[in-house]
């Protein structure tokens, strides 16, 4: 079994007077997981680092370029039954002030919504404690770990 790190996890925020929306992306019919929402993903091309995927992968699935971006203090993991391998996946944190965004063909609709909002609709525990992260460091006096921005 392998264990390889080929994919991110870029979550899209915006600060709305004292609280945080988050961007979630419902994923077309013709793509892996039809209907799952979720964050911003993509797999890591030969020779990018992980935070240049995200950048990258921000941009094609929303239009949007960051305003900042974080590498959060956790990693996220899955097994690929059909790979056998282990997958850890880099947690990144993307503030904009955009509200209007352009889908790629991956997806098929988005909804800016608070972190109580996304955890009804992101199928995966580690997305779901990702947002409190970034919650947390956000609005409740960086309680956790720091983030450590990521200059671009």
């Amino acid at each position: 079994m392998e264990i390889t790190s080929e994919i991110i996890e870029a979550h899209v925020f915006r600060i709305e007077e004292k609280s945080i929306k988050f961007l979630n992306l419902k994923r077309s019919s013709e793509v892996i997981y039809p209907g799952v929402w979720q964050p911003v993903t993509g797999k890591i091309k030969s020779g990018e680092k992980a935070y240049e995927t995200a950048l990258r992968e921000i941009k094609e699935e929303t239009g949007i370029i960051p305003l900042k971006l974080w590498a959060a203090p956790q990693v996220n993991s899955f097994y690929s039954v059909q790979k056998d391998a282990i997958y850890m996946v880099p947690i990144f944190a993307a503030l904009t002030d955009v509200k209007d965004i352009q889908l790629c063909s991956e997806h098929c609709e988005y909804k800016w919504v608070t972190r109580e909002e996304a955890n009804k609709l992101v199928a995966w525990e580690g997305q779901k404690q990702a947002m409190r992260v970034i919650e947390d460091y956000f609005l409740n006096n960086k309680v956790h770990l720091d983030l450590v921005e990521i200059k671009f």
